[in-house]
Protein backbone atom coordinates (compact mmCIF):
# COMPACT_ATOMS: atom_id res chain seq x y z
CA UNK A 1 0.00 0.00 0.00
CA UNK A 2 1.37 3.34 -1.03
CA UNK A 3 1.90 6.28 1.55
CA UNK A 4 -0.53 8.05 0.46
CA UNK A 5 -3.32 5.26 0.39
CA UNK A 6 -2.55 4.40 3.76
CA UNK A 7 -2.66 8.41 5.42
CA UNK A 8 -5.95 8.35 3.58
CA UNK A 9 -7.69 5.14 4.69
CA UNK A 10 -6.55 5.63 8.18
CA UNK A 11 -7.89 9.07 8.35
CA UNK A 12 -10.61 8.08 6.68
CA UNK A 13 -11.50 5.00 9.43
CA UNK A 14 -10.84 7.90 12.56
CA UNK A 15 -13.26 10.39 10.75
CA UNK A 16 -16.04 7.76 10.47
CA UNK A 17 -15.42 6.84 14.32
CA UNK A 18 -15.30 10.82 15.21
CA UNK A 19 -18.31 11.75 13.16
CA UNK A 20 -20.59 9.27 13.63
CA UNK A 21 -20.94 9.72 17.37
CA UNK A 22 -23.60 12.69 18.52
CA UNK A 23 -21.58 13.37 20.95
CA UNK A 24 -19.08 15.54 18.26
CA UNK A 25 -21.89 17.00 16.64
CA UNK A 26 -22.53 18.35 20.09
CA UNK A 27 -19.81 19.43 20.94
CA UNK A 28 -19.59 21.22 17.49
CA UNK A 29 -23.20 22.99 17.85
CA UNK A 30 -22.12 23.73 21.77
CA UNK A 31 -18.89 25.32 20.50
CA UNK A 32 -20.83 27.07 17.86
CA UNK A 33 -23.93 28.79 19.89
CA UNK A 34 -21.16 30.04 22.46
CA UNK A 35 -19.35 32.32 19.01
CA UNK A 36 -22.58 33.98 19.18
CA UNK A 37 -22.00 35.17 22.60
CA UNK A 38 -18.54 36.91 21.13
CA UNK A 39 -20.19 38.85 18.69
CA UNK A 40 -22.15 41.40 21.08
CA UNK A 41 -24.34 44.36 19.53
CA UNK A 42 -23.44 47.92 19.36
CA UNK A 43 -25.68 48.45 22.03
CA UNK A 44 -24.40 45.67 24.35
CA UNK A 45 -22.18 45.92 27.39
CA UNK A 46 -19.25 44.09 27.31
CA UNK A 47 -16.87 43.27 24.62
CA UNK A 48 -15.21 39.59 24.19
CA UNK A 49 -11.87 41.04 21.39
CA UNK A 50 -11.22 44.03 22.32
CA UNK A 51 -8.30 46.88 21.52
CA UNK A 52 -7.13 49.02 23.73
CA UNK A 53 -9.87 50.94 26.26
CA UNK A 54 -13.19 49.73 24.32
CA UNK A 55 -12.31 49.81 20.86
CA UNK A 56 -13.46 47.17 18.35
CA UNK A 57 -13.32 46.57 14.60
CA UNK A 58 -17.15 46.57 12.76
CA UNK A 59 -18.48 43.49 11.70
CA UNK A 60 -16.41 42.96 8.76
CA UNK A 61 -16.04 39.61 7.43
CA UNK A 62 -12.25 40.30 8.69
CA UNK A 63 -12.61 41.85 11.93
CA UNK A 64 -15.27 38.18 12.24
CA UNK A 65 -11.91 36.07 11.34
CA UNK A 66 -9.90 37.70 13.97
CA UNK A 67 -12.22 36.91 16.38
CA UNK A 68 -13.14 33.77 16.10
CA UNK A 69 -9.47 32.94 15.40
CA UNK A 70 -8.61 34.25 18.60
CA UNK A 71 -11.08 32.88 20.29
CA UNK A 72 -10.22 29.36 19.01
CA UNK A 73 -6.54 29.76 18.72
CA UNK A 74 -6.97 30.21 22.74
CA UNK A 75 -9.75 28.26 23.95
CA UNK A 76 -9.53 25.22 21.22
CA UNK A 77 -5.41 24.33 21.40
CA UNK A 78 -6.69 23.98 25.43
CA UNK A 79 -9.98 21.92 24.96
CA UNK A 80 -9.10 20.29 21.75
CA UNK A 81 -6.20 18.61 23.12
CA UNK A 82 -8.80 16.72 25.49
CA UNK A 83 -11.47 16.20 22.40
CA UNK A 84 -9.37 14.87 19.61
CA UNK A 85 -6.39 12.36 22.29
CA UNK A 86 -7.09 9.06 22.94
CA UNK A 87 -6.92 7.13 19.00
CA UNK A 88 -3.91 5.59 19.23
CA UNK A 89 -4.41 4.38 22.71
CA UNK A 90 -7.59 2.63 21.34
CA UNK A 91 -5.46 0.82 18.67
CA UNK A 92 -2.88 -0.24 20.76
CA UNK A 93 -5.26 -1.37 23.53
CA UNK A 94 -7.81 -3.31 20.98
CA UNK A 95 -4.75 -4.90 19.33
CA UNK A 96 -5.54 -3.01 16.10
CA UNK A 97 -1.97 -1.72 15.81
CA UNK A 98 -1.07 -4.86 15.42
CA UNK A 99 -2.94 -5.64 12.75
CA UNK A 100 -2.10 -2.22 10.90
CA UNK A 101 1.71 -2.95 11.67
CA UNK A 102 1.52 -6.67 9.89
CA UNK A 103 0.65 -4.40 6.76
CA UNK A 104 3.05 -2.14 4.46
CA UNK A 105 2.10 0.80 5.85
CA UNK A 106 4.98 2.29 7.59
CA UNK A 107 4.82 3.93 11.04
CA UNK A 108 5.35 7.42 9.99
CA UNK A 109 2.07 7.23 7.43
CA UNK A 110 0.02 6.23 9.98
CA UNK A 111 1.40 8.76 12.41
CA UNK A 112 0.37 11.57 10.00
CA UNK A 113 -2.80 9.99 9.08
CA UNK A 114 -3.41 10.08 13.21
CA UNK A 115 -2.34 14.12 13.68
CA UNK A 116 -4.29 15.17 10.57
CA UNK A 117 -7.38 13.43 11.61
CA UNK A 118 -6.71 15.34 15.11
CA UNK A 119 -6.23 18.52 13.19
CA UNK A 120 -9.00 17.85 10.36
CA UNK A 121 -11.37 17.11 13.55
CA UNK A 122 -10.20 20.72 15.49
CA UNK A 123 -11.22 22.64 11.81
CA UNK A 124 -14.37 21.15 12.02
CA UNK A 125 -15.16 22.45 14.97
CA UNK A 126 -14.04 25.97 14.11
CA UNK A 127 -15.84 25.85 10.80
CA UNK A 128 -19.14 26.20 12.66
CA UNK A 129 -17.94 28.89 14.74
CA UNK A 130 -17.34 31.01 11.69
CA UNK A 131 -20.66 30.06 9.56
CA UNK A 132 -22.31 31.59 13.41
CA UNK A 133 -19.81 34.30 12.58
CA UNK A 134 -21.32 34.96 8.87
CA UNK A 135 -24.40 34.95 10.49
CA UNK A 136 -23.26 37.67 13.11
CA UNK A 137 -21.64 39.60 10.17
CA UNK A 138 -25.22 39.39 7.95
CA UNK A 139 -27.65 40.07 11.44
CA UNK A 140 -25.80 42.73 13.07
CA UNK A 141 -25.38 44.74 9.60
CA UNK A 142 -22.72 46.79 10.60
CA UNK A 143 -20.50 45.53 7.17
CA UNK A 144 -22.44 43.68 4.91
CA UNK A 145 -19.91 42.60 2.49
CA UNK A 146 -18.72 39.27 2.68
CA UNK A 147 -14.97 38.48 2.12
CA UNK A 148 -14.28 34.95 2.34
CA UNK A 149 -10.52 35.31 1.99
CA UNK A 150 -10.47 37.55 4.49
CA UNK A 151 -12.75 35.61 6.76
CA UNK A 152 -10.19 32.40 6.79
CA UNK A 153 -7.16 34.54 6.54
CA UNK A 154 -6.87 35.06 10.20
CA UNK A 155 -7.87 31.42 10.82
CA UNK A 156 -4.89 30.13 8.77
CA UNK A 157 -2.70 32.25 10.29
CA UNK A 158 -3.38 32.33 13.93
CA UNK A 159 -5.23 29.31 14.48
CA UNK A 160 -4.18 26.25 12.61
CA UNK A 161 -0.40 26.50 13.76
CA UNK A 162 -1.59 26.34 17.10
CA UNK A 163 -3.80 23.27 16.64
CA UNK A 164 -1.12 21.76 14.57
CA UNK A 165 1.07 21.66 17.57
CA UNK A 166 -1.68 20.68 20.22
CA UNK A 167 -2.34 17.84 16.97
CA UNK A 168 1.45 16.95 17.61
CA UNK A 169 1.37 16.64 21.54
CA UNK A 170 -1.82 14.68 21.54
CA UNK A 171 -0.06 12.03 19.75
CA UNK A 172 3.13 12.48 21.60
CA UNK A 173 0.60 12.00 24.79
CA UNK A 174 -1.33 8.80 23.24
CA UNK A 175 2.09 7.22 22.26
CA UNK A 176 4.37 7.86 25.99
CA UNK A 177 2.73 5.44 28.39
CA UNK A 178 2.74 7.13 31.65
CA UNK A 179 1.15 9.77 29.60
CA UNK A 180 -2.00 8.21 28.22
CA UNK A 181 -4.40 9.00 30.87
CA UNK A 182 -5.09 11.41 34.25
CA UNK A 183 -1.25 11.97 34.59
CA UNK A 184 -0.80 13.25 30.72
CA UNK A 185 -3.85 15.52 30.97
CA UNK A 186 -2.62 17.02 34.18
CA UNK A 187 0.91 17.75 32.79
CA UNK A 188 -0.65 18.87 29.62
CA UNK A 189 -2.97 21.55 31.50
CA UNK A 190 0.29 22.58 33.16
CA UNK A 191 1.92 23.17 29.73
CA UNK A 192 -0.69 24.84 28.60
CA UNK A 193 -1.11 27.05 31.37
CA UNK A 194 3.05 27.71 30.74
CA UNK A 195 2.82 28.42 27.08
CA UNK A 196 0.16 31.27 27.33
CA UNK A 197 2.15 32.77 30.24
CA UNK A 198 5.57 32.77 28.30
CA UNK A 199 3.73 34.01 25.34
CA UNK A 200 2.37 36.92 27.20
CA UNK A 201 5.53 37.69 29.28
CA UNK A 202 7.63 38.63 25.97
CA UNK A 203 4.77 41.43 25.17
CA UNK A 204 6.78 44.93 24.85
CA UNK A 205 4.26 47.45 25.13
CA UNK A 206 6.91 50.03 23.59
CA UNK A 207 5.24 51.91 19.99
CA UNK A 208 6.51 50.30 17.23
CA UNK A 209 8.14 47.08 19.04
CA UNK A 210 8.82 44.05 16.36
CA UNK A 211 7.43 40.83 17.47
CA UNK A 212 9.95 38.71 19.40
CA UNK A 213 10.26 35.81 17.00
CA UNK A 214 9.13 33.16 17.61
CA UNK A 215 6.41 34.42 19.57
CA UNK A 216 3.63 32.14 21.01
CA UNK A 217 1.92 29.25 19.75
CA UNK A 218 -1.10 31.02 19.89
CA UNK A 219 -1.26 34.00 17.84
CA UNK A 220 -1.51 36.48 20.41
CA UNK A 221 1.27 38.57 20.27
CA UNK A 222 1.59 39.04 16.41
CA UNK A 223 -2.49 39.93 16.34
CA UNK A 224 -1.76 42.43 19.30
CA UNK A 225 0.54 44.06 17.25
CA UNK A 226 -0.60 44.15 13.86
CA UNK A 227 -4.14 45.58 15.63
CA UNK A 228 -2.13 48.02 17.40
CA UNK A 229 -0.16 49.77 14.66
CA UNK A 230 -3.46 49.88 12.52
CA UNK A 231 -5.25 51.31 15.37
CA UNK A 232 -4.99 54.62 16.39
CA UNK A 233 -3.54 55.10 19.71
CA UNK A 234 -4.91 57.16 22.64
CA UNK A 235 -1.72 57.76 24.66
CA UNK A 236 1.18 57.89 21.99
CA UNK A 237 3.77 56.68 24.59
CA UNK A 238 1.95 53.98 24.91
CA UNK A 239 0.93 50.73 22.50
CA UNK A 240 -2.68 49.66 22.61
CA UNK A 241 -3.04 46.09 24.60
CA UNK A 242 -5.32 42.76 23.29
CA UNK A 243 -8.34 42.21 25.40
CA UNK A 244 -9.37 38.57 25.21
CA UNK A 245 -12.39 37.43 27.93
CA UNK A 246 -15.57 39.69 28.79
CA UNK A 247 -14.44 43.09 29.03
CA UNK A 248 -17.47 45.31 30.62
CA UNK A 249 -17.63 48.65 29.16
CA UNK A 250 -19.16 49.79 32.51
CA UNK A 251 -22.11 51.68 30.68
CA UNK A 252 -19.70 53.09 27.80
CA UNK A 253 -20.47 51.93 24.35
CA UNK A 254 -18.12 50.52 22.43
CA UNK A 255 -15.77 52.61 19.88
CA UNK A 256 -16.14 50.79 16.11
CA UNK A 257 -13.55 51.14 13.75
CA UNK A 258 -13.55 50.40 10.16
CA UNK A 259 -11.08 46.94 9.62
CA UNK A 260 -11.78 45.48 6.18
CA UNK A 261 -8.56 43.76 5.34
CA UNK A 262 -5.93 41.79 8.02
CA UNK A 263 -2.24 42.30 6.01
CA UNK A 264 0.22 40.01 8.33
CA UNK A 265 4.10 41.07 7.57
CA UNK A 266 6.45 38.89 6.76
CA UNK A 267 8.01 38.36 9.95
CA UNK A 268 4.74 37.66 11.51
CA UNK A 269 4.75 34.82 8.94
CA UNK A 270 7.66 33.16 9.43
CA UNK A 271 6.70 33.25 12.96
CA UNK A 272 3.89 31.33 12.14
CA UNK A 273 5.57 28.90 9.94
CA UNK A 274 8.01 28.42 12.72
CA UNK A 275 4.88 27.15 15.38
CA UNK A 276 3.43 24.68 12.03
CA UNK A 277 7.01 23.60 11.49
CA UNK A 278 7.52 22.48 15.09
CA UNK A 279 4.41 20.24 15.00
CA UNK A 280 5.77 18.19 11.92
CA UNK A 281 9.39 18.33 13.72
CA UNK A 282 7.71 16.39 16.69
CA UNK A 283 5.68 14.56 14.90
CA UNK A 284 8.63 13.43 12.90
CA UNK A 285 10.33 12.94 15.95
CA UNK A 286 7.57 10.17 17.35
CA UNK A 287 8.26 8.05 14.28
CA UNK A 288 11.23 5.93 15.66
CA UNK A 289 9.45 5.43 19.32
CA UNK A 290 6.07 4.45 18.05
CA UNK A 291 7.36 0.44 18.32
CA UNK A 292 8.74 0.91 21.93
CA UNK A 293 5.69 2.87 22.86
CA UNK A 294 3.01 0.49 21.38
CA UNK A 295 4.13 -2.51 23.41
CA UNK A 296 3.54 -1.26 26.53
CA UNK A 297 -0.50 -1.92 26.40
CA UNK A 298 -3.05 -2.80 29.22
CA UNK A 299 -5.67 -1.43 31.20
CA UNK A 300 -4.11 1.18 34.14
CA UNK A 301 -5.13 -1.68 36.62
CA UNK A 302 -3.53 -4.27 34.63
CA UNK A 303 -0.25 -2.35 34.20
CA UNK A 304 0.21 -1.86 38.15
CA UNK A 305 -1.00 -5.11 39.36
CA UNK A 306 -2.83 -5.55 42.94
CA UNK A 307 -0.68 -2.49 44.58
CA UNK A 308 0.39 -2.21 48.25
CA UNK A 309 -1.45 -4.76 50.96
CA UNK A 310 -2.24 -1.48 53.01
CA UNK A 311 -2.76 -3.14 56.17
CA UNK A 312 -4.17 0.17 58.03
CA UNK A 313 -6.78 0.33 55.23
CA UNK A 314 -8.20 -3.48 55.55
CA UNK A 315 -8.77 -2.52 59.29
CA UNK A 316 -10.37 0.60 58.23
CA UNK A 317 -13.05 -1.20 55.78
CA UNK A 318 -13.37 -3.97 58.40
CA UNK A 319 -16.46 -3.04 59.65
CA UNK A 320 -17.83 -2.13 56.04
CA UNK A 321 -18.21 -5.82 55.64
CA UNK A 322 -21.15 -6.74 57.15
CA UNK A 323 -23.28 -6.28 54.57
CA UNK A 324 -23.38 -6.80 50.76
CA UNK A 325 -23.05 -3.01 50.07
CA UNK A 326 -20.48 -2.51 52.25
CA UNK A 327 -18.40 -5.30 50.83
CA UNK A 328 -18.77 -3.85 47.36
CA UNK A 329 -17.50 -0.43 49.03
CA UNK A 330 -14.40 -1.85 50.07
CA UNK A 331 -14.20 -3.62 47.12
CA UNK A 332 -14.11 -0.05 45.39
CA UNK A 333 -11.61 1.86 48.03
CA UNK A 334 -9.36 -1.21 47.78
CA UNK A 335 -9.72 -1.00 43.90
CA UNK A 336 -9.02 2.86 44.39
CA UNK A 337 -6.13 3.18 46.93
CA UNK A 338 -4.35 0.24 46.57
CA UNK A 339 -2.53 0.41 42.73
CA UNK A 340 -1.47 4.31 44.00
CA UNK A 341 2.21 5.05 44.57
CA UNK A 342 3.99 6.20 47.30
CA UNK A 343 4.85 9.70 45.76
CA UNK A 344 1.14 10.30 46.42
CA UNK A 345 0.14 8.93 49.82
CA UNK A 346 3.54 11.66 50.46
CA UNK A 347 1.55 14.08 48.53
CA UNK A 348 -1.66 13.84 50.25
CA UNK A 349 0.16 13.70 53.76
CA UNK A 350 1.41 17.28 52.43
CA UNK A 351 -1.90 18.29 51.64
CA UNK A 352 -3.31 17.47 55.00
CA UNK A 353 -1.15 18.77 56.73
CA UNK A 354 -0.97 21.78 55.02
CA UNK A 355 -4.84 21.59 55.66
CA UNK A 356 -4.40 20.73 59.51
CA UNK A 357 -1.76 23.55 60.31
CA UNK A 358 -1.25 26.68 57.42
CA UNK A 359 -2.90 30.31 57.42
CA UNK A 360 -6.34 29.93 56.12
CA UNK A 361 -5.34 30.87 52.34
CA UNK A 362 -2.83 28.29 52.07
CA UNK A 363 -5.39 25.62 53.59
CA UNK A 364 -7.85 26.18 50.36
CA UNK A 365 -5.07 25.77 48.07
CA UNK A 366 -4.13 22.67 50.26
CA UNK A 367 -8.01 21.53 49.59
CA UNK A 368 -8.06 22.39 46.11
CA UNK A 369 -4.65 20.41 45.88
CA UNK A 370 -5.55 16.97 47.31
CA UNK A 371 -9.16 17.36 45.14
CA UNK A 372 -6.85 17.62 42.25
CA UNK A 373 -4.88 14.12 43.35
CA UNK A 374 -7.87 11.96 42.91
CA UNK A 375 -8.59 13.82 39.95
CA UNK A 376 -8.44 10.15 38.04
CA UNK A 377 -11.07 8.66 40.85
CA UNK A 378 -13.44 11.20 40.51
CA UNK A 379 -13.42 11.24 36.15
CA UNK A 380 -13.22 7.43 35.60
CA UNK A 381 -14.70 5.45 38.30
CA UNK A 382 -17.66 5.67 36.68
CA UNK A 383 -15.53 3.68 33.88
CA UNK A 384 -13.96 0.50 35.30
CA UNK A 385 -16.49 -1.63 33.59
CA UNK A 386 -15.45 0.49 30.31
CA UNK A 387 -11.65 -0.12 30.73
CA UNK A 388 -11.82 -3.70 31.86
CA UNK A 389 -14.15 -4.37 29.01
CA UNK A 390 -16.48 -6.18 32.00
CA UNK A 391 -19.26 -4.63 31.56
CA UNK A 392 -21.18 -7.60 29.91
CA UNK A 393 -20.29 -9.89 33.22
CA UNK A 394 -20.86 -7.59 35.94
CA UNK A 395 -24.22 -5.97 34.64
CA UNK A 396 -25.77 -9.73 34.55
CA UNK A 397 -26.29 -9.60 38.29
CA UNK A 398 -29.43 -8.89 39.11
CA UNK A 399 -29.96 -5.37 40.41
CA UNK A 400 -26.29 -4.43 39.96
CA UNK A 401 -27.04 -1.05 37.89
CA UNK A 402 -28.36 0.96 40.63
CA UNK A 403 -26.60 -0.98 43.42
CA UNK A 404 -22.86 -0.29 41.31
CA UNK A 405 -24.27 3.44 40.92
CA UNK A 406 -24.84 3.95 45.10
CA UNK A 407 -21.56 2.38 45.31
CA UNK A 408 -19.66 4.29 42.96
CA UNK A 409 -21.58 7.50 44.41
CA UNK A 410 -20.90 6.88 48.09
CA UNK A 411 -16.91 6.08 47.43
CA UNK A 412 -16.06 9.06 45.08
CA UNK A 413 -18.70 11.43 47.66
CA UNK A 414 -16.37 9.81 50.87
CA UNK A 415 -13.16 9.90 49.05
CA UNK A 416 -14.38 14.09 48.37
CA UNK A 417 -14.85 14.56 51.91
CA UNK A 418 -11.87 12.30 53.64
CA UNK A 419 -9.34 14.53 51.24
CA UNK A 420 -10.54 17.63 52.90
CA UNK A 421 -11.03 16.11 56.21
CA UNK A 422 -8.31 18.14 58.02
CA UNK A 423 -9.89 21.80 56.80
CA UNK A 424 -13.42 20.49 57.37
CA UNK A 425 -13.12 20.27 60.91
CA UNK A 426 -11.01 23.33 61.41
CA UNK A 427 -14.05 25.09 59.56
CA UNK A 428 -16.71 23.16 61.73
CA UNK A 429 -15.20 25.13 64.59
CA UNK A 430 -14.08 28.65 62.97
CA UNK A 431 -16.58 28.83 59.88
CA UNK A 432 -19.27 26.68 59.85
CA UNK A 433 -21.10 28.21 56.30
CA UNK A 434 -17.07 26.95 54.83
CA UNK A 435 -17.36 23.85 56.01
CA UNK A 436 -21.06 23.43 54.75
CA UNK A 437 -19.60 24.83 51.73
CA UNK A 438 -16.55 22.07 51.86
CA UNK A 439 -19.21 19.38 52.32
CA UNK A 440 -21.61 20.60 49.12
CA UNK A 441 -18.49 21.04 46.88
CA UNK A 442 -17.29 17.91 47.78
CA UNK A 443 -20.38 16.07 46.71
CA UNK A 444 -20.80 18.38 43.77
CA UNK A 445 -17.43 17.13 42.19
CA UNK A 446 -17.82 13.59 42.79
CA UNK A 447 -21.43 14.07 41.04
CA UNK A 448 -19.92 15.90 38.73
CA UNK A 449 -16.94 12.92 37.73
CA UNK A 450 -20.02 10.55 38.09
CA UNK A 451 -22.07 12.31 35.43
CA UNK A 452 -19.46 13.51 32.81
CA UNK A 453 -18.38 10.07 32.64
CA UNK A 454 -21.54 8.21 32.08
CA UNK A 455 -22.65 10.53 29.54
CA UNK A 456 -19.75 10.94 27.87
CA UNK A 457 -18.02 7.50 28.43
CA UNK A 458 -14.27 9.22 29.56
CA UNK A 459 -12.98 10.84 32.08
CA UNK A 460 -11.46 13.86 29.88
CA UNK A 461 -14.14 16.54 30.00
CA UNK A 462 -14.55 16.05 33.76
CA UNK A 463 -10.58 16.53 34.14
CA UNK A 464 -10.11 19.35 31.81
CA UNK A 465 -13.21 21.30 33.80
CA UNK A 466 -11.53 20.12 37.35
CA UNK A 467 -8.41 21.54 36.35
CA UNK A 468 -9.94 24.90 35.17
CA UNK A 469 -11.41 25.01 38.41
CA UNK A 470 -8.39 24.08 40.50
CA UNK A 471 -6.87 26.76 38.60
CA UNK A 472 -9.00 29.54 38.80
CA UNK A 473 -9.70 28.59 42.44
CA UNK A 474 -6.22 28.75 43.66
CA UNK A 475 -5.67 32.20 42.35
CA UNK A 476 -9.12 32.93 44.37
CA UNK A 477 -11.78 31.52 42.32
CA UNK A 478 -15.12 31.22 43.97
CA UNK A 479 -16.35 27.47 42.29
CA UNK A 480 -13.62 25.51 44.86
CA UNK A 481 -12.17 28.20 46.58
CA UNK A 482 -14.29 27.82 49.95
CA UNK A 483 -12.78 30.00 52.32
CA UNK A 484 -13.58 33.50 49.85
CA UNK A 485 -16.99 33.89 49.57
CA UNK A 486 -18.45 30.11 51.26
CA UNK A 487 -21.90 31.23 50.79
CA UNK A 488 -21.45 32.17 46.70
CA UNK A 489 -19.75 28.67 46.35
CA UNK A 490 -22.70 26.91 48.29
CA UNK A 491 -25.10 28.19 45.97
CA UNK A 492 -23.15 27.74 42.39
CA UNK A 493 -22.59 24.37 43.59
CA UNK A 494 -25.93 23.75 45.36
CA UNK A 495 -27.16 25.04 41.58
CA UNK A 496 -25.01 22.84 39.77
CA UNK A 497 -25.92 18.99 41.55
CA UNK A 498 -29.44 19.10 40.04
CA UNK A 499 -27.98 19.62 36.51
CA UNK A 500 -25.44 16.61 37.55
CA UNK A 501 -28.32 14.60 38.64
CA UNK A 502 -30.30 14.73 35.76
CA UNK A 503 -26.82 13.94 33.62
CA UNK A 504 -26.24 10.77 35.76
CA UNK A 505 -29.44 9.34 35.07
CA UNK A 506 -29.61 9.85 31.83
CA UNK A 507 -26.09 8.53 30.74
CA UNK A 508 -26.56 5.58 33.42
CA UNK A 509 -29.52 4.14 31.64
CA UNK A 510 -28.17 1.62 30.00
CA UNK A 511 -24.60 0.87 31.19
CA UNK A 512 -24.14 -2.75 29.88
CA UNK A 513 -23.08 -0.24 26.86
CA UNK A 514 -20.30 0.54 28.16
CA UNK A 515 -19.12 -2.65 26.74
CA UNK A 516 -19.14 -0.70 23.59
Amino acid sequence: MSAPRAVAAVLAADLRQRLRTPRFWLVVAGLAALMWWCFPAASEAYLTVSVGDGMRGRYSSAWIGMVAALMYSVTLSLAGFYLVRGTLVRDFETRTWQLLVATTMSRGAYLWAKWLSHLVVLLLVMAGGLIVGLAAQWLRAEDLRIDLLELVKPVLVLTVPSLALTSALAVWFDMVPWLRRSAGNVLFFVLYVALVAMGTSQADQRPGAAVPFPGDPHGLLLAEHDLSRDWPAIDAGKELGLSIGTQSLEGKRPVLLEWPRWTPDAGGLRARGFWFGLALVLLAMAVPLLDRCAAHVGSPGKARGDGARLRWLEALLTPLQRGPFGVLVAAELRLVLRPRRAWWWLLLLVALGVQAFAPAKAMAVAMIGAWVLALDVFARLILRERETRTAALVFTAPGMRLRLLAVRAAVGIGLAWALVLPALLRLALSQPSAALATLVAGLSIALWGLATGALFRNGRLFELLLLAAAYVGAQGALVLNVVVDPMATLRWHLFALPVAAVMLALGWRKPEAFAH
